[in-house]
C-alpha cells in the first residue's frame, strides 16, 4: 500500500471516530477471542486452542466474527450508546469484497428505532460517499419490483424455484433448497444486481432471516432488520435488537439445527450473553455493523478490497 493510500486510510478511520465522539457515543473494546461465537450457519468461524484457565487443560477458542454479543453484554450493564472499531474474522471469505480479516464498525443506540438508526447510518456514510437520498424498499417490495412477485410470503419454495428456472439462473435446476434458501438465492443473483448503480436501504427481512432482531409489530412475518446496499454491495446490516432471552435461545437452537442439517459443526451458544439478556435485560435499542473497507473502496474509487488494506490475506 502506498504512503498516500495509507494516509487516506488513517484519515478515514479518524473521521469515523470523530463522527461518534461528536455525538457522545462511547468507544469500547471487547475480546477478539471467546469460548463461544455466532451460531449463524452462513458464517464459518476461525478456531484456536489455548492452554486453558485454572488448570482446566486445553480450551477451544473462537476468533470473533462480530463484537455483537460482547457489546450487548455491555448494554445490559447500562453502558449507554457505544461503538467499536476493530478487526473481525470469517473463514473462507476471499473475493474482491471479502477478506478473512477485516475492519468492522459496530454501534448500538438505546432508544433508537430501526428508522432512527438508518438515518444515522445515512449521515455517517454521506461523509465519505456523495449520495443522493437513499431509497428504501422492503424485501417484499424488492421482489415485487424486480421479479413481479406480488406477495413474497404467499409463495412456496417450489414457486420460487420455478421462478429461478424461468430466469435461467446458474445451477437452479440442481439446487434443493427450502423457502429461505430460494429467497437468499434470488436475492444474490437477481435482486441485488438490479440495484448495482443505486443507494438502497433494504428493510423488513423475513423473520426467519434475522435471528437477533425483533419481529415487526405490524407484520409477524417480517423482522426489523435492514441492509444498506451501495452499488450492489452490502455495506451495513442492522437490527432493532431482540430483548427476549427465551426467544433468543430458541433462535440460536434453530440455527444449531440448521448447521447440523447442513453437515456443519455445531457452535457453543454464548451462555454468558444469554444469562445477561435473561438476568439484566437489554435496553430497547437498535444496532448496526458496517464493513469499513467496503465503504473505503467506494469512497476511494477502488475495485478490490485488497487495494484499501495494508496487508490483505494474499500478502501475509
Amino acid at each position: 500500500m502506498s504512503h498516500s493510500l495509507l494516509q487516506e486510510r488513517s484519515t478515514f478511520i479518524r473521521a469515523i471516530r470523530s463522527f461518534f465522539y461528536q455525538r457522545e457515543v462511547m468507544e469500547v473494546e471487547t475480546p477478539v477471542l471467546s469460548t463461544a461465537t455466532t451460531t449463524d450457519p452462513h458464517i464459518d468461524p476461525f478456531t484456536t486452542v489455548s492452554q486453558g484457565r485454572d488448570g482446566e487443560g486445553p480450551e477451544r477458542l473462537y476468533l470473533q466474527s462480530s463484537p455483537e454479543l460482547f457489546m450487548k453484554r455491555l448494554l445490559a450493564e447500562e453502558s449507554g450508546a457505544i461503538f467499536q472499531l476493530g478487526p473481525v474474522f470469517r473463514a473462507g471469505e476471499i473475493s474482491t469484497i471479502h477478506n478473512p480479516e477485516f475492519l468492522m464498525l459496530e454501534w448500538y443506540r438505546p432508544g433508537f428505532t430501526m428508522e432512527h438508526l438508518m438515518e444515522e447510518v445515512e449521515e455517517l456514510v454521506s461523509n465519505f460517499v456523495d449520495l443522493p437520498s437513499i431509497e428504501r424498499l422492503t424485501v417484499a417490495e424488492a421482489f415485487q419490483q424486480v421479479l413481479g412477485v406480488d406477495d413474497l410470503y404467499a409463495t412456496t419454495a417450489e414457486q420460487l424455484r420455478e421462478l429461478a428456472l424461468s430466469m435461467n439462473l446458474p445451477s437452479a435446476a440442481e439446487m434443493e433448497l427450502e423457502w429461505d434458501g430460494w429467497v437468499d438465492y434470488l436475492m444474490v443473483l437477481a435482486i441485488t444486481p438490479s440495484f448495482a448503480h443505486a443507494a438502497l436501504f433494504l428493510t423488513h427481512y423475513p423473520a426467519s432471516q434475522a435471528a437477533l432482531a425483533q419481529i415487526s409489530p405490524e407484520d409477524s412475518r417480517v423482522a426489523e432488520r435492514f441492509e444498506l446496499l451501495l452499488n450492489g454491495v452490502e455495506i451495513a446490516n442492522g437490527f432493532r435488537e431482540l430483548q427476549d432471552a427465551d426467544e433468543q435461545r430458541h433462535r440460536f437452537q434453530l440455527e444449531q439445527e440448521e448447521r447440523q442439517a447442513e453437515g456443519l459443526e455445531t457452535i457453543p451458544m454464548d451462555e454468558k450473553f444469554l444469562s445477561a439478556l435473561k438476568e439484566q435485560g437489554l435496553p430497547d435499542c437498535s444496532g448496526v455493523a458496517l464493513g469499513v473497507e467496503r465503504l473505503m473502496m467506494l469512497s476511494m474509487g477502488k475495485e478490490d478490497i485488497s487495494e484499501v488494506m495494508p496487508f490483505p490475506i494474499r500478502q501475509v
